[in-house]
């Protein structure tokens, strides 16, 4: 029999998450954000739930947009890197992509590509970030060059928020953002998750969720996902594989990290950092074994992980775990491994077999 585990992705909770993002969204347009595979979850399934209840898809890869459009996706596609050379802006004209201008290497870029039909842009400030986006000395030139430039179509202005989760807020880059734009009557987006959760004034014309459409809170510290009315998309799930019998002083795994102080049982789940589970995650991360909450002991090794059997005197060989989803929220997990639900499921292995729900 093949190893047992295995993720579920549930289409249902993708769909239900995209109706929470436009219930805060209020008028504004949704761009479902599908990069790095939408998030670990398969750019299909993600397509596949949303390709009649999307606005716009938004991501990175050229051959992924290009692969959405010869699949039949109608619906505006962000490039949200933009162009990396020129070739690039001719294959996105060719499948109708709308690129994310952030420097002044890719206006010359654009201005020089000889596009076959003018083509609609995002045109990114960095109001704070410092990450992507132009100086605000470079925005009034770079928007001047693309609103007289003939092969450049519809233009929206765009910045991205650096603390919407944190207690900085947003105010400070709304209000330099709002002084790059004042004038302009173009249309803008600017909310990623936390600040479409957070700040309805940062709405605009498009929003960008992100991480809420998968099940992760942004702020899971303050508000939990379901607090928010998300649901989750990914459940990994394996079983208990064998159980160990410790005495005191009796330790589990590799360098002896966890000492038992009492008698204990200790099972094995089929599930290591081969499989995505975060390496560096302490003793007493959450764990869901035949339905109770319970937590890991010791390091996480390749293949396997040891768990605390004390509040499941029941479970054996055989038991069922939940590493993170449906009853063990990733959240939890990646609070507990002093990371984020983003990278729990971005680092799924290929190796753990996926099933395609609801």
């Amino acid at each position: 029999m093949p190893r047992p585990i295995c993720a579920t992705i549930d289409l249902s909770s993708l769909r239900n998450n995209l109706a929470v993002a436009r219930a805060h969204a209020g008028s504004a347009k949704v761009w479902c954000v599908v990069k790095a595979d939408a998030y670990g979850h398969g750019l299909d399934n993600a397509v596949r739930a949303w390709r009649d209840l999307a606005d716009g898809f938004a991501l990175l890869d050229l051959d992924e947009a290009v692969q959405l459009r010869d699949s039949g996706i109608r619906q505006p596609i962000l490039m949200l890197e933009g162009a990396f050379e020129p070739a690039d802006l001719l294959r996105m004209a060719e499948s109708d992509l709308t690129p994310v201008i952030h420097h002044m290497g890719q206006v010359a870029m654009i201005v020089g590509a000889g596009l076959p039909q003018r083509m609609p842009v995002y045109l990114k400030a960095n109001t704070g970030m410092n990450r992507l986006g132009l100086a605000a000395g470079d925005w009034p030139v770079a928007l001047a060059t693309l609103r007289a430039c003939p092969q450049v179509g519809p233009i929206t202005l765009m910045t991205h928020f650096a603390d919407a989760d944190g207690e900085r807020g947003i105010d400070w880059q709304m209000a330099r953002f709002d002084a790059l734009c004042a004038g302009s009557g173009l249309p803008r987006s600017m909310a990623n998750s936390a600040a479409l959760l957070r700040f309805p004034q940062a709405n605009a014309d498009w929003v960008r969720p992100g991480i809420m459409l998968y099940g992760g809170s942004p702020f899971p510290v303050r508000h939990s996902a379901a607090q928010l009315g998300l649901r989750p998309v990914m459940t990994l799930r394996s079983e208990i594989i064998s159980v160990q019998r410790l005495e005191p002083g009796d330790s589990v795994g590799y360098g002896c990290l966890f000492t038992a102080q009492r008698p204990m049982r200790v099972g094995v789940v089929a599930c290591g950092y081969a499989d995505g589970y975060p390496r560096h995650a302490p003793t007493g991360t959450p764990v869901n074994v035949a339905g109770r909450m319970t937590g890991t002991v010791g390091r996480v090794s390749m293949d396997m992980i040891a768990v605390d059997l004390e509040n499941v005197p029941d479970a054996g060989g055989g038991a069922p775990v939940v590493l993170w989803g449906e009853g063990c929220p990733a959240d939890d997990v990646a609070t507990a491994a002093g990371t984020v639900s983003y990278e729990l499921f971005c680092a799924l292995a290929p190796r753990v077999p996926v099933e395609v729900v609801g």
